[in-house]
């Protein structure tokens, strides 16, 4: 038997590959910075320098020919004098309760039984059908629902919903030419577009939830409130801020449906800062202080946004102090 020498041992041993160098970059990181060149430049361009141009007409008078006329803090002073300014901003609240507050208590709801009741007992296609149902008004043209709701509540008997009302004998209404009916309808339009978003990401939310949470709960004796209460609303708790943060801003924002449905009456009692911004700068030709208006609501989302994200921070931080 011949005695293998360790040369030989290692000769016959493989060795792995080296791994090939990683080539280093020159100029470090700097590189990468190129490929954000073009989105820094688009949000410069559309955002950054319009903001600031829109600031520096707070400060003046300009009808948009010749050149502005500095006045100084005039147009900031008109506005705590201005009973439309304030008004515009009380009506806000109304849009937020209708873009905000029944949009995410129905989403909530109606997500959690099309995940819950529905998914379970008939399948998800049905779910994912009626989800898509609800959607629908989102990709709606907000000039064709106001056409469609013009043609609805149309104030003389050509009017859908006066005719409903002939064939009981009731006389027809002017919907939109008085309150409180012209706001009622007003909010109901928002809710009925806005309800399908926050569907959709409840029920995309509800995706990462074990079944089998329901099923236990269930089996402990638990009713749909109860798991409702205790399984749903703690594990989607994040989106339930991002959905009230992003519906708010944009019940602030709003404009198509006021501008389309109602333009602010009557006798303003539909107005809004966005709307009421648009007037100054199109209509009134006051481009310096419809620019203050859209300049205090901007600030005014710029602080809503700021409030949301701490408290959904603190929250965060007690949760996982807790843990």
């Amino acid at each position: 038997m011949s005695v293998t020498t360790r040369a030989e041992r290692g000769a016959r041993t493989k060795l792995p590959p080296e791994e090939p160098a990683i080539p280093q970059r020159r100029g470090g990181t700097a590189g990468y910075w190129v490929y954000l060149l073009p989105g820094f430049v688009l949000l410069l361009v559309i955002i950054v320098i319009p903001l600031l141009f829109n600031v520096y007409l707070t400060f003046t008078k300009w009808r948009g020919v010749r050149t502005p006329e500095f006045i100084g803090l005039d147009n900031w002073l008109k506005i705590f004098t201005d009973e439309k300014f304030w008004t515009s901003f009380t009506n806000s609240i109304w849009m937020v309760i209708a873009m905000v507050i029944v949009p995410t208590i129905l989403g909530l709801v109606i997500a959690a039984l099309l995940f819950d009741v529905v998914g379970r007992k008939f399948g998800g296609k049905l779910g994912s059908f009626l989800r898509a149902t609800y959607y629908l008004p989102q990709i709606l043209p907000i000039a064709v629902a106001g056409i469609v709701i013009g043609w609805i509540f149309r104030p003389g008997p050509t009017g859908a919903m006066n005719q409903i009302l002939s064939t009981f004998g009731l006389p027809a209404f002017d919907w939109l030419g008085q309150m409180p009916s012209a706001l009622l309808v007003l909010m109901a339009v928002l809710v009925w577009v806005q309800l399908g978003y926050p569907i959709v990401v409840f029920m995309a939310a509800l995706q990462r939830v074990d079944p089998e949470l329901y099923e236990a709960a269930e089996l402990d004796g638990a009713n749909w409130f109860q798991r409702f209460g205790a399984i749903t609303l703690s594990i989607i708790r994040p989106e339930i801020f991002v959905v009230t943060l992003t519906c708010t801003i944009a019940a602030l924002k709003v404009f198509g449906p006021v501008y389309v449905i109602t333009q602010g009456g009557p006798a303003g009692a539909t107005l809004v800062p966005a709307y009421y911004a648009y007037q100054e700068f199109f209509t009134k030709r006051d481009i310096g202080y419809g620019a203050t208006i859209a300049t205090v609501l901007t600030i005014l989302v710029v602080i809503v946004s700021i409030i949301f994200i701490r408290v959904q921070s603190s929250l965060e931080r007690k949760e996982r102090a807790g843990l």
